[in-house]
């Protein structure tokens, strides 16, 4: 099931959304706002693995590796 928003933007970024829809990148404004939107939670997600990665090295849990070697 979908919700349908309304949003509202500025002129300028209003036709900055326009201008990829009319080369082709989007068939619609709403397949540009669903695009952004994943790729903002996709981008969240990996910040979130990061920040967990450097807690572990932190806390003494991880190695550095210094090849691929180091994996075997």
């Amino acid at each position: 099931m979908r919700s349908i928003i309304n949003i509202s933007l500025p002129k300028a970024l209003d036709a900055a959304v326009d201008k990829e829809v009319q080369r082709g990148k989007y068939a619609s404004k709403s397949e540009f706002f669903r695009t952004v939107l994943k790729q903002w939670l996709e981008e969240r997600q990996v910040i979130a693995e990061i920040q967990e990665s450097r807690a572990e090295i932190r806390a003494g849990k991880g190695i550095i590796l210094r090849s691929l070697a180091d994996l075997e």
